[in-house]
């Protein structure tokens, strides 16, 4: 979600913090600050797709499904990406996962993959 500045808040729990993915993906490396979602849980997938093993050195990625539990927690980053880079990411991403706009624990506005 934007931020008003021109850039998207994305929400990353997995590969999308690697800096070989992210110099993959965005061409450089992206800061972030810690963030916690709440109401999903962290769970493991197959990933058929060889570039994408490849590049994140896993063939098991993790995905969120959404539990609305807010005892259920993920602790991730939130990264700051210009809409070119929030494409690219979406690029990245398999079909098992699509965007969805959330709301972190600390109220910022953000778009974070979740299993689709």
């Amino acid at each position: 979600m934007s931020d008003g500045s021109g850039t998207e808040s994305l929400f990353t729990y997995g590969t999308l913090q690697l800096p070989e993915v992210q110099l993959d993906t965005f061409g450089h490396r992206v800061e972030g600050a810690d963030e916690v979602l709440s109401g999903y849980r962290l769970e493991w997938t197959d990933v058929a797709d060889e570039r994408v093993a490849q590049l994140s050195g896993l063939d098991r990625h993790p995905i969120l499904r959404r539990t609305d539990d807010p005892n259920d927690r993920v602790f991730g980053r939130v990264l700051h990406l210009t809409p070119e880079e929030l494409d690219a990411a979406d690029e990245y991403e398999v079909s098992l996962y699509r965007r969805a706009a959330v709301v972190l624990l600390s109220g910022i506005r953000a778009w974070v993959y979740v299993a689709a």
